[in-house]
């Protein structure tokens, strides 16, 4: 479902003259057809979920080497990008949602140490899916263990 929204985009993009959206959308079907050759599968819409927030931390991390380099036209090309594949995402748990989610789920496990981290970041992961990345998860679960 999700993958025939990404081409209708396409098609609408490229009739707009919508550069950074034609681009951003493409990126993303490009990451799509590579898992499914790779692996002789067909994505479903968790995984392209997962490619896009993956899209959009890559985004992220580049944007901090941007502004180093005071570059405002990559500045402003990244932040567009963002947006755009923001708009496939789930709505992003604010850090305050995270917080009482992770603490339900460490009190569930009984985690209460560094060692327990993994086992912390497998479940939250599985539950958050895209809806939450996983440095603000591993942010707000060592605030509440206290590491």
């Amino acid at each position: 479902m999700l993958k025939e929204k990404l081409m209708e985009d396409l098609k609408n993009a490229m009739k707009n003259k919508d550069e950074i959206r034609k681009n951003t959308v493409q990126m993303v079907r490009a990451g799509i057809l590579q898992i499914e050759k790779d692996k002789g599968i067909q994505v479903e819409d968790d995984k392209i979920l997962e490619i896009i927030a993956k899209e959009v931390k890559t985004k992220k991390d580049a944007l901090k080497d941007f502004e180093k380099a005071e570059r405002k036209d990559l500045i402003d090309q990244t932040n567009k990008e963002i947006e755009v594949l923001q708009e496939y995402l789930p709505k992003q748990l604010t850090r305050e949602e995270i917080k009482i989610e992770l603490e339900k789920i460490i009190k569930q496990l009984g985690a209460s140490t560094a060692k327990d981290m993994g086992t912390i970041m497998k479940e939250a992961k599985t539950k958050f899916g895209a809806s939450a990345d996983g440095k603000t998860i591993n942010e707000v679960a060592k605030e509440i263990l206290g590491i």
